[in-house]
């Protein structure tokens, strides 16, 4: 095989940092989610989400059920958070030296944190950290108080303010605008 073909192969196989962040928050997330479902239920008041419906739009999607386990819809659930959080894990120990410890105790200090409290990297940096942030804290309050964490209109509305923000940083970091 020539060596071209062999450095394109490998580098499909090597994780990338950004992937393994996202794979790190959404198995965190999706961990989060089963543990309140299993807890408090995350669909509405007191009523628990099967996951296989939910996703696939089953016929139980709208049904009350029992707090507590759930078999298999919680088991599966949280295996797959599990399996993707493990994946980012390994991905961020084989991109980062340091691996998840070292990338995790340098947050406070990367640039979209940091932009949150300074406009030392321009006023469009902090502009994009503060839409992540009220994307965020949009989901986690609105979600708590209406105990409710499965809400697509309440996801659109996160997703829009965080990608417009990360957007916002990565134009920044390619260096298109002055």
């Amino acid at each position: 095989m020539p060596e071209g073909e062999t450095e394109w192969k490998g580098s499909l196989l090597r994780p990338s940092k950004a992937a393994s962040v996202v794979a790190i928050i959404l198995g965190s997330w999706a961990l989060l989610l089963n543990l309140l479902n299993i807890v408090i239920g995350v669909h509405s008041q007191g009523q628990k989400v099967r996951w296989i419906d939910f996703i696939t739009n089953g016929s139980d999607t709208g049904q009350a059920h029992e707090i507590g386990i759930l078999f298999p819809d919680d088991l599966v659930f949280g295996g797959i958070g599990v399996v993707i959080f493990v994946a980012g894990f390994i991905g961020m120990g084989r991109s980062v030296e340091g691996g998840f410890a070292k990338w995790f105790s340098e947050l406070p200090k990367s640039v979209i944190f940091s932009s949150l409290i300074s406009t030392g990297g321009g006023a469009s940096r902090t502009i994009g950290s503060w839409m992540i942030a009220a994307g965020l804290l949009f989901y986690f309050v609105w979600s708590a108080l209406n105990t409710t964490w499965v809400d697509p209109g309440v996801y659109s509305v996160m997703i829009a303010l965080v990608a417009i923000g990360f957007g916002i940083h990565s134009i920044e970091d390619s260096g298109s605008i002055q």
